[in-house]
């Protein structure tokens, strides 16, 4: 029955996560989860290793860091070594924390590591020397990979180290888990304004000549933001019906930062500043190799980086293309 239960639940997370049109990403996107796990068990004698079904909810309190409430249970049978053969019940509460790297999408890979605090208690243990529950008190640390199906739904693999504070053991276990992202500030899609027609080729009076037409673009982002607001998503259509109409062009995306923060943390965030107009370009249909999405972080400012008006400037993701009319 308890399996039955839980393949429902995922049934109905898949579902759920393919209804919601406006399922998110990133700073303030929540994360529910459901896995599976396999615990071997060490820090307690006389227990074998047990599958362990459990659930998690998660709130990204930036686009890469995730805070996590985590719970599973346990259902174990202690082996027949003169202890007896008796079912053991429990549970494990805890929170911790997961850094995302890369960038999550369709077909894509997103590595993390994670740490926490948590509690397990056991009921039925009779061995080191006490009877009745066992409690503990446990650090935890691990690492694992995220697939997206889509830009919301994944599957999540990883492995976990229990360290027992009370006797200094160590618990290990592996997991496998479907889980859904929803309600963040990225990756949503507004509908793009209708693009201005693109510019007609003007011959000479007396004979046609080849002139040079360009289309430039300047997206401009909030602090420590890389989400493309929607009031740019008009700019970035017609650099992509530009390109539909030279299909010869190609594009280099540059993204930058204001001065505020360290040089390593600027460079990272420009990338994902270009990387996020690339998304746009190419889901407005532009192929993903006629771009090339660089970061320069706070290395090429157009304005003083003195004042916030200068530095709201310098906040941008910048792009040119000019092609010979026919």
């Amino acid at each position: 029955m308890k399996l039955k239960n839980t393949l429902g639940l995922a049934i109905g997370t898949l579902i759920a996560a393919t209804s919601f049109g406006a399922l998110a990403q990133g700073q303030g996107a929540v994360e529910g989860q459901l896995f599976y796990k396999k615990q071997f068990n060490d820090s307690v004698k006389h227990i074998e290793d047990g599958y362990n079904p459990g659930a998690s909810i998660g709130y990204f309190i930036t686009d890469d860091v995730s805070v996590n409430l985590n719970y599973d249970t346990t259902n174990h049978t202690r082996s027949n070594d003169g202890t007896g053969n008796q079912k053991i019940k429990g549970d494990t509460g805890s929170v911790t924390a997961q850094y995302h790297f890369g960038q999550a999408g369709v077909d894509s890979l997103r590595p993390y590591v994670e740490g926490g605090f948590g509690h397990q208690s056991r009921t039925n243990v009779k061995a080191d020397g006490h009877s009745g529950r066992d409690q503990s008190t446990l650090a935890i640390a691990g690492a694992g990979v995220k697939y997206y199906f889509t830009n919301n739904l994944f599957a999540r693999a990883g492995v976990e180290s229990d360290y027992n504070l009370d006797n200094g053991k160590w618990d290990y276990s592996a997991l496998v888990g479907l889980g859904v992202n929803f309600g963040g500030n990225a990756g949503a899609v507004a509908p793009a304004p209708t693009p201005a027609p693109a510019p007609e080729p003007v011959p000479e009076p007396e004979a046609p000549v080849a002139q040079v037409v360009r289309v430039e673009l300047d997206v401009k982002f909030d602090f420590d933001k890389s989400v493309v607001k929607p009031n740019s998503y008009g700019d970035v259509k017609n650099l992509a019906d530009f390109m539909a109409q030279y299909p010869a062009t190609n594009v280099e995306v540059a993204g930058h930062t204001d001065s505020i923060g360290p040089d390593a943390y600027n460079q990272k965030l420009s990338q994902r500043r270009a990387d996020a107009v690339k998304q746009v370009l190419v889901k407005d249909g532009v192929q993903p190799s006629r771009i090339t999405a660089v970061g320069y972080g706070e290395s090429r400012p157009v304005a003083d980086n003195a004042t916030e008006a200068g530095r709201a400037v310098n906040r941008r993701v910048e792009a040119s293309v000019e092609a010979q009319a026919q």
